[in-house]
């Protein structure tokens, strides 16, 4: 069965399914999407976990030996794989399928992975693993949603707001979940020991609170990349390290970005102009200069590459390739702002 993540809640009901998929590339989406699928099968017994990180190198047979286990204690377990590209090889392939052929009472199996597209879904064997699973498309919000999510989620947070506060934040976050969740964070901290506001708060004071947080944001290291600000962009970069920042928000936002841009390339080829393809793709007011400038210098092949070096850099946050992620992230900006690197390719 196939649902999105904003469904999920409601299909979260006993008996659990030997079998769940959760597809996407939002980070914020996908963690709370996995938490929801965890918290729902402790409910159902499901006490134990085993995560593992699939790659190229990933032993499937250890894998069957313990999804095919019996526990002498009567525990129940969750498999969870992490898979570092959309679908697994071959082996995997044939394991997940016996798995679900023949399941165990005992374990359910998780998988998270990068973005399932139509192809891969589309597939005899996709259809047939996941006929009795539940396979959650996680996708990014798109612009007009995202001001009722916002509102939303200053509600539980116990923030009153008016509709222009949270158009602002709406312009402010431009659809980085991670970075709005943050801001509410510290709008909800503003007030802590102090009680509510009286009254909704108004955008000018929701400025102050947010403030402090635009001062170096992914977005801004994203936009200075685009814009082929090669210096400006590595010193962000070296600014979100010095701060603190996971390097894994700011790779989610490089690939979303690539994976948006692809179709603009496509036109692009096709022979449409840059304000046609960026009004038709409903690209922010705001940033039109930055993706107008990647468009004029970036092709749909170095696009994929730069995609396929974006999952050599997820392995490397995940501790599967012995890659220093900043250093990795580093060349990706470079590469992407058209910087000439003749002398640094790897």
């Amino acid at each position: 069965m196939e649902i999105s993540s904003g469904q999920l809640n409601a299909q979260l009901r006993p008996p659990n399914r030997a079998l769940y998929w959760v597809s996407g590339d939002d980070p914020l989406l996908m963690l709370e999407a996995g938490d929801a699928i965890r918290t729902f099968l402790r409910k159902q017994g499901f006490d134990q976990r085993d995560l593992f990180h699939v790659d190229k190198n990933f032993d499937w047979d250890n894998f069957l030996q313990l999804a095919n286990s019996l526990s002498l204690f009567a525990d129940k377990r969750i498999i969870e794989l992490r898979f570092s590209s959309a679908k697994p090889d071959d082996e995997g392939k044939k394991a997940l399928q016996q798995f679900v052929d023949n399941p165990n009472d005992d374990i359910a199996v998780m998988i998270l992975g990068p973005k399932l597209d139509k192809a891969a879904t589309s597939t005899k064997w996709f259809s047939k693993l996941t006929a009795n699973a539940l396979l959650v498309k996680v996708w990014p919000l798109k612009r007009e949603e995202l001001p009722a999510w916002l509102s939303a989620r200053l509600k539980i947070a116990g923030i009153s707001t008016s509709r222009e506060a949270v158009a602002m934040l709406a312009d402010r976050v431009e659809g980085n979940l991670l970075a709005a969740v943050q801001d509410i964070e510290r709008i909800k901290l503003a007030f802590a020991g102090t009680g509510q506001p009286t009254k909704p708060l108004e955008a000018s004071e929701l400025v102050d609170f947010v403030s402090d947080n635009s001062r170096l944001t992914t977005y801004d290291l994203l936009d200075a990349t685009l814009l082929g600000e090669t210096s400006r962009a590595q010193k962000i970069l070296a600014g979100l390290k010095a701060e603190g920042v996971h390097p894994l928000p700011i790779l989610a936002t490089f690939t979303r970005e690539l994976d948006s841009l692809l179709p603009m390339l496509a036109l692009k080829e096709k022979g449409q102009n840059s304000e046609m393809i960026m009004k038709n793709a409903r690209v922010w007011a705001n940033r039109k200069a930055a993706v107008k400038s990647v468009l004029s210098r970036l092709s749909k092949p170095q696009a994929w590459q730069l995609l396929h070096q974006a999952r050599h850099i997820d392995g490397a946050i995940k501790g599967m390739n012995l890659a220093n992620p900043w250093d990795e992230l580093s060349l990706l900006s470079l590469k992407l702002s058209g910087a000439s690197l003749a002398s640094k390719r790897r």
